[in-house]
């Protein structure tokens, strides 16, 4: 979502920003912009197309600055539009129509209060060109403005209430870029000559720096030519200086060859058992020390765990459960982070709060975190594929999965290295709770090696799954059926559908046809089932019957040794090998190649899909 990138330098800063926001782009934004301080004025270029179009802009503008900040948007306030994007102008009190203002400020987040400031605003003669909150911190800065923009910055972080990172410099002040955030990421890189940088995301810093600072709600920062200063509240309820590590921080570009793919989420996909093998790599046993110091004692302590996510992440979660309860006997409820943080809930502290995101900044899980912590749940633990993020950092424990940068916005990679990591989880757990023998823990570990050799069977099955999708392209709708711990893998699986083909899917466990979705059942209707063989086949098989004997046309993904055979209406694609446990991690990819395959088909932005973002950051 949103990202923010600004600088102070002495040479050119222009193709800096650009190539930042060009390294932000895979997490999906409607516009783009950047702003400069340039002969005493603003200026400024915004786009509703892509950062490559900015980019010409620019160069047809000569838009060139040693001070500047830019910005990707992804629209909450106000349509995706020229005059919604960032950055803001301030429009003070006597300003003429046109005039460019003083104050030049991006945002990530959303300001609570935003309404009631605009009216105070406006009430002083403040002039309003946009519907964003956005616009509103613009002009709030400005107006606490006297001088000294670190302290007007300062001065507007009291008044507003909500999530947010800003940037923002004035015309009055050259070589002065001033940041602050509150439940929004940002982070201050600096350099060796003297520039120094301020972004939502290091990554946006690649090849710039990596000597990064990782900013902390309630901070603000003031950077100038070889020099920051970073304030943050104190309890007195006074801001005081405070010292944050500086951190060596080698970002990925997410610029990465495509090679022989056409997509990053296919090229994403195929790497899957590189990932997986990466995410488990050096583990030579099951023990809590592979979650962090102090999780033997905690994992004593803890008699039930509590799972908190969003989108793909929970149904790793919902997949885990079934694994947790199954194999580690530990109670386990799985949360939608955007229900649990408003609904009241009884709190145990022996709970182990799980959390589970690709980026680490994920703003509702991170809510839902710290709203458990302060029901009197202390025990946290995250599995989250950025080392250096927010959830890493708000966690006592942690397991960092080794996907790698994910650039498609629909998670493929990410979700199965998240499966891994809660399989661990659920080991280790068991271990420490005398459900797990030396054998059993032999078995599990030789199946998690043997896990990449596994996928590469699943991913030869492609060619067949395409031949699929040209069925599918020619549908509106779908259904998704798994039973038992590949229910979970059925909802991820009509998500990706959902997500980037625009086809309506739903997924039910498979024994809930009768009650209600069979009356969907059409022969235009695709049914979707995922048929492992387990203890629950006979069952899905009669399930299977109630849609044929519908009319309904059945799409099977099932294992090799299951007896379902290819017939008129029941189309079968056979697994490689059952797997068990670990069964879900292996019939999720057919899913995702079903998803992706369609999705060409229909010739839609695979990787950037209408109206979604990678990395979630505000609620």
């Amino acid at each position: 979502m949103c990202g923010i990138v600004g600088a102070v330098s002495t040479r050119n800063i222009v193709p800096i920003l650009v190539e930042g926001l060009k390294r932000l782009e895979y997490r999906g934004y409607d516009s783009c912009g950047v702003a400069v301080h340039a002969g005493g004025e603003l200026r400024r270029a915004r786009s509703t197309s892509r950062v490559a179009e900015l980019d010409a802009q620019v160069h047809k503008d000569a838009i060139e600055s040693g001070t500047g900040i830019a910005h990707t948007r992804w629209a909450t306030h106000g349509a995706p539009a020229v005059h919604n994007a960032h950055p803001h102008f301030s429009h003070g009190v006597g300003d003429a129509a046109g005039a460019r203002g003083r104050i030049a400020l991006v945002h990530n987040g959303i300001i609570e209060n935003h309404d009631e400031l605009r009216a105070e605003l406006q009430a002083r003669g403040y002039r309003f060109d946009s519907q964003t909150d956005t616009e509103v911190i613009a002009h709030l800065v400005d107006h606490c403005y006297d001088g000294d923009l670190f302290e007007a910055v300062q001065q507007a972080m009291q008044k507003l209430r909500g999530a947010y990172a800003i940037a923002v410099f004035c015309r009055d002040e050259p070589h002065r870029v001033v940041g602050a955030r509150e439940g929004s990421p940002l982070v201050l890189g600096l350099a060796a000559d003297g520039a120094n940088f301020i972004a939502s995301d290091a990554m946006a810093l690649a090849g710039v720096t990596d000597q990064i600072v990782y900013l902390e709600d309630g901070d603000a920062v003031d950077l100038q030519l070889g020099k920051t200063w970073i304030t943050g509240p104190s309890p007195e309820g006074v801001r005081k200086p405070v010292e944050r590590e500086v951190r060596t921080v080698v970002a990925h570009t997410g610029a990465a060859e495509l090679g022989p793919y056409r997509h990053y989420m296919q090229k994403e996909i195929f790497e899957q058992p590189r990932a997986i093998a990466d995410t488990l790599e050096g583990i030579v046993g099951i023990t809590p020390e592979l979650f962090g110091d102090g999780a033997y004692r905690i994992f004593k302590e803890v008699d039930s765990v509590l799972i908190i996510a969003c989108g793909t992440s929970y149904y790793a979660g919902m997949t885990a459960k079934y694994w947790l309860e199954g194999i580690a006997r530990i109670p386990t409820n799985v949360e939608v982070a955007s229900e649990y943080r408003y609904r009241d809930s009884v709190p145990n502290p022996r709970t182990l709060i799980v959390t589970i995101s690709q980026s680490g900044e994920t703003a509702d899980t991170l809510s839902a975190l710290k709203h458990a912590r302060a029901l009197g749940m202390p025990h946290s633990l995250t599995i989250c594929n950025v080392a250096t993020s927010a959830m890493v950092r708000e966690c006592e424990l942690a397991y960092i999965t080794r996907a790698g940068v994910e650039i498609g916005v629909a998670s493929t990679k990410a979700f199965t290295t998240q499966l891994v990591g809660l399989f661990l989880l659920t080991l280790a757990l068991a271990q420490v709770r005398g459900h797990l023998t030396e054998e059993q823990e032999g078995d599990h570990l030789k199946s998690l090696r043997h896990l990449p050799a596994a996928l590469q069977g699943v991913l030869a099955l492609e060619p067949q799954v395409i031949a699929w999708s040209e069925e599918f392209a020619r549908k509106e709708h779908a259904l998704f059926l798994g039973r038992g711990r590949h229910y979970p893998i059925a909802l991820e699986g009509a998500l990706k559908l959902k997500e980037i083909s625009y086809i309506h899917a739903e997924a039910y466990p498979a024994g809930e046809l009768k009650h209600g979705p069979l009356a969907l059942v059409t022969a235009e209707m695709p049914v979707v089932t995922v048929a492992p063989n387990d203890t629950l086949l006979e069952k899905l098989k009669s399930n299977l019957q109630e849609v044929r004997a519908r009319g309904g046309e059945l799409y099977v993904f099932a294992d090799g040794d299951s007896r379902i055979e290819p017939a008129p209406g029941m189309h079968v694609i056979r697994m490689p090998e059952h797997y068990g446990a670990l069964s879900p991690i292996l019939h999720v990819v057919p899913l995702q190649l079903l998803a992706y395959h369609t999705a060409c088909a229909r010739g839609t932005d695979v990787d950037k899909p209408r109206n979604l973002a990678k990395s979630v950051t505000v609620e």
